[in-house]
């Protein structure tokens, strides 16, 4: 990772690749073809200018942009968190850095959604407009020496050609859009965004922010989880996955009223799923309404592998109860 007692050498080096991409002329479009293709046409919806002036900066301590960088988009997100916290979540002393996959599992265990973005500006624009600063990845290496490095997006400026990072030792890195995506394109536009439970990326679809739910779901509390698949749930609320996964942290926190309740919204939208079957029906003979529940189970009892072995302890576990009622 970076070493903030070469910044000096680096802002050098970078100045004199930002002059030589601008004589580059045509082969501009080979080596940042982003750059180019936002002179051409810049996202609708995205204003031209705009500074996340309260995202928090925490200066990096050497070989720590990992630990800083998150805990910046995470303080932004309203964690309370300080980068020595995050050192031994993130941070591999054998390799001097962190990996992409610890940047995004930590904010998990604070009850925080993290998102990794589709690789590219139209997804970062749109997120910092949304008023979440970008923790990417870039290299800040001379070639062929890698040095990879994290940092912050806070901002953004069309007029002058401009982003603006929190980076290493400096507040407000002011960074070409030009010089800023050679640095990026080789870690393949890597770049993610950290939230609280009950807020969406800008930029989430359904296909793509189930998975970092369902993720958080396996290390985060049951409130947060909870929140998380409550909000994926107000925009998606055909979602077969997110419906099961609520209604078992619901059940697992003995709201089976919640669970019954969030298990019929996704029977209406699943007639046939036999894991939505299978488990309303566990909740209503928890509920001691045997008879509803067999019926419901009936209708599950075609399926087969481990979701068939699932309904048929489930149908006996019912039937046992209707004998003794």
């Amino acid at each position: 990772m970076s070493d903030p007692r070469s910044a000096r050498r680096r802002a050098f080096l970078f100045a004199a690749l930002a002059a030589l991409l601008g004589c580059l002329g045509g082969c501009a479009q080979f080596l940042v073809p982003q750059t180019m293709a936002l002179r051409n046409a810049w996202p609708q919806q995205v204003p031209r200018a705009i500074e996340l002036t309260q995202v928090p900066f925490f200066p990096q301590l050497e070989y720590q942009c990992g630990p800083a960088a998150l805990a910046t988009v995470m303080g932004a997100a309203g964690a309370n968190v300080a980068p020595a916290q995050l050192v031994d979540e993130v941070y591999l002393p054998a390799r001097q850095g962190s990996l992409q996959v610890e940047m995004l599992v930590a904010p998990r265990r604070h009850d925080m959604v993290s998102y990794q973005l589709a690789p590219g500006y139209d997804a970062l624009l749109r997120e910092v407009a949304a008023g979440n600063p970008v923790l990417i990845l870039q290299d800040n290496g001379i070639f062929p020496f890698r040095q990879w490095h994290y940092a912050v997006v806070a901002g953004f400026d069309y007029a002058t050609g401009d982003l603006l990072l929190r980076s290493g030792e400096e507040r407000r890195q002011i960074q070409a859009f030009t010089l800023f995506e050679f640095n990026w394109k080789p870690a393949q536009y890597w770049a993610m965004v950290v939230l609280p439970p009950e807020r969406l990326p800008a930029t989430a679809t359904e296909a793509s922010y189930l998975p970092a739910v369902v993720a958080m779901d396996r290390v985060a509390s049951s409130t947060a989880a909870i929140r998380a698949y409550q909000a994926f749930l107000a925009r998606w609320p055909d979602s077969e996955v997110a419906g099961i996964g609520l209604a078992n942290r619901l059940y697992a926190a003995a709201d089976l009223d919640g669970a019954e309740q969030v298990l019929r919204q996704a029977l209406r939208a699943h007639r046939a799923s036999p894991l939505v079957l299978n488990n309303l029906a566990q909740v209503l003979s928890d509920r001691g309404r045997n008879a509803e529940a067999l019926e419901l189970i009936e209708r599950a009892a075609s399926a087969s592998g481990a979701v068939g072995d699932a309904v048929a302890a489930t149908r006996e576990l019912i039937a046992k109860r209707s004998r003794t009622q």
